[in-house]
């Protein structure tokens, strides 16, 4: 494999940004373990606001991360009948819809952590740096569309098939950069902005998704009473 700057961007630093991942998400949980949070400022902001823009943008960013996944990682698409053309259409509707509904939320909490007052002086410069980050990703994302809907329109799918095969070499540790030599640059632009996500990470607030409080969803009813002070 010759060594060039496609090798090292494609085949070298998914692993350097993959391990900084895992590696700084440890290290951050063990000595950092009081500022492992999301540094809500809920708080600070009307709740009529704040309900729209988090869930437009959680609701955006988990369904995109969650079609990524599944589109490139498994075979659910192809296994309930979809040929590469229809996964293609799937793929680019789906991804515009939360892109766009992510895209919005995102905006609306970049904005309220900017200009309120309140919000800003309670943020962190990597706050507002990794907000910022995640919405040139997903740009990034979207504007892939104006090639992957004429490639579906024109029955042109062989560079989400070869997409699908470079990040799968980089799933099983036998990465494969050379596969992605001749793809549209946006799709390299986009998988770079992506990657770099996971580098940043660890020194994010984005920590606290390890820690999502899923019990929740299950846990038992918490009956609270109120003290009352007796009369006499």
């Amino acid at each position: 494999m010759n060594w060039s700057w496609n090798t090292f961007f494609f085949g070298v630093y998914p692993f350097i940004a993959g391990t900084i991942f895992l590696l700084g998400s440890v290290i951050r949980y063990e000595r950092e373990q009081y500022g492992w949070s999301s540094y809500s400022s809920q708080l600070l902001a009307s709740k009529h606001y704040m309900m729209w823009a988090s869930n437009l943008w959680h609701v955006g960013i988990l369904t995109l991360f969650l079609g990524h996944f599944t589109g490139f990682l498994t075979n659910i698409l192809e296994w309930l009948g979809a040929n590469p053309v229809e996964h293609q259409w799937i793929a680019a509707s789906a991804g515009i819809t939360a892109g766009v509904v992510a895209m919005i939320g995102g905006v609306m909490l970049l904005l309220r952590r900017v200009l309120d007052p309140k919000v800003r002086y309670a943020s962190r410069s990597m706050d507002i740096f990794i907000l910022v980050w995640l919405l040139i990703t997903l740009t990034f994302g979207l504007i892939t569309q104006f090639v992957s809907v004429p490639d579906a329109i024109s029955g042109h799918v062989q560079d989400m098939e070869i997409l699908i095969r470079y990040v799968r070499s980089i799933a099983i540790f036998q990465p494969d950069p050379q596969l992605i030599v001749n793809i549209p640059m946006i799709y390299k632009i986009h998988m770079l902005c992506g990657m770099t996500v996971f580098l940043l990470f660890p020194f994010s607030r984005l920590v606290h998704i390890w820690t999502v409080p899923f019990n929740y969803l299950i846990r038992p009813y918490q009956l609270v009473r109120a003290k009352m002070r007796s009369v006499i």
